[in-house]
């Protein structure tokens, strides 16, 4: 287990590496005749950042050895069955292994944060503390947290695709989903969930599609849910909107990826023959 997470910290596959200890459906700890070094432990960029800044700290991932055996929800019959198995073996594992752990980031007065879904805690440690947690046997490894940065795409100043819109997008086409569409399939009598920064079901790409729309009046009961409720700074459609509204256009652009069209030979939607009920649950 522990070569498996070094190999996925060298490539920065952090998440990787979580998801592997995760479906991992047994965690054998290593015996006390094979002792590991400590410093095997420690992510090389959590070393680099400690030795860059003396006497600072910095973000770690304390993964625990003990991982929880899901192995038994194979045997379970139907979905409820094995979810619940695996909701309560994951808690049980966290809560039990990680209390002494824990108790010892309280005397020493670290912040942490407890998580379940893999066994592991987050802390702020300085070098005293990273060697300390990485000496204990019921540490697998000290992973890596940095905070990374989106390198977003150039914008092309004038892009050719973009200088018809009468037509299928070229994304659309990519992927074949005229093909598709060719043999009767649409995505009729799906509905599709967007939850995102609200919609504007009234643009004309996406407002047939709308399950709240009949054609002449709207009802948006069960259709449509505002879960903003509060405003941490300013946006368009305010808190509790009545109505599918979208304070940044995001949710709008989703919506129309899956089933946009406005019923002519523009389409941009994946699945024109769904339908969309939204939710606005971010507003920023």
């Amino acid at each position: 287990m522990a070569d498996a997470c070094r190999r996925a910290r060298r490539s920065r596959r952090i998440a990787g590496c979580a998801a592997w200890l995760l479906l991992t459906t047994s965690a054998p700890v290593a015996s006390a005749a094979e002792p590991v070094d400590w410093q095997a432990k420690v992510d090389p960029w959590v070393a680099a950042e400690l030795e860059a800044q003396p006497g600072g700290d910095v973000e770690v991932l304390v993964v625990l050895a003990e991982q929880a055996d899901l192995s038994a929800a194979s045997t379970l019959h139907g979905k409820n069955a094995k979810g619940r198995f695996v909701v309560d073996r994951l808690r049980e594992t966290a809560a039990r292994t990680q209390a002494p752990l824990l108790a010892e980031l309280q005397a020493k007065g670290a912040p942490y944060q407890a998580f379940w879904v893999v066994n592991a805690i987050w802390t702020r440690a300085d070098a005293p503390l990273v060697e300390t947690l990485a000496r204990r046997a019921d540490v697998a490894h000290l992973a890596a947290n940095p905070r990374v940065r989106l390198q977003e795409p150039a914008t092309e100043a004038a892009d050719a695709r973009a200088a018809e819109p009468t037509a299928v997008e070229w994304n659309i086409a990519h992927v074949r989903a005229p093909e598709v569409w060719a043999t009767g399939v649409t995505g009729q009598g799906v509905v599709v969930g967007n939850q995102d920064t609200g919609v504007d079901w009234d643009h004309p790409a996406i407002r047939r599609q709308y399950r709240g729309w009949n054609g002449s009046s709207a009802d948006h009961n069960y259709n449509w849910h505002d879960a903003i409720h509060s405003v941490a700074g300013t946006n368009l459609c305010g808190i509790n909107s009545a109505e599918p509204c979208d304070d940044n256009g995001h949710g709008t652009l989703t919506t129309g990826v899956a089933v946009g069209s406005d019923g002519g030979a523009n389409q941009i939607g994946m699945a024109p023959g769904a339908q969309w009920i939204g939710c606005r649950n971010m507003d920023r």
